[in-house]
């Protein structure tokens, strides 16, 4: 299923957190907090788009923000491009 945000909006895939601490203790899902990364996936209308956010940046995001949808067992988020809050690069 291929999906397309409509306007000024992105589908990122969130990065997942790390599921251990530093000290090897293992975090149950209830202690995870949402993850604030992650990889655009598909773009909206690049009329409407102010920024240059492409297929493949990885961004970050804010933490309550969004929708929240899975297709075939996959989790994504669509937001409004002004709730990407920086674009991050190796």
């Amino acid at each position: 299923m291929k999906i397309e945000p409509m306007g000024a909006r992105v589908l990122v895939r969130p990065l997942e957190k790390e599921t251990m601490t530093k000290s090897g203790l293992v975090l149950p899902e209830t202690a995870k907090e949402k993850p604030q990364q992650g990889v655009i996936e598909a773009v909206g209308s690049e009329e409407e788009m102010a920024t240059d956010l492409a297929v493949g940046d990885t961004v970050l995001y804010a933490k309550y923000t969004g929708t929240e949808i899975e297709v075939d067992g996959t989790k994504y988020l669509v937001l409004e491009e002004n709730d990407v809050l920086a674009r991050i690069s190796a």
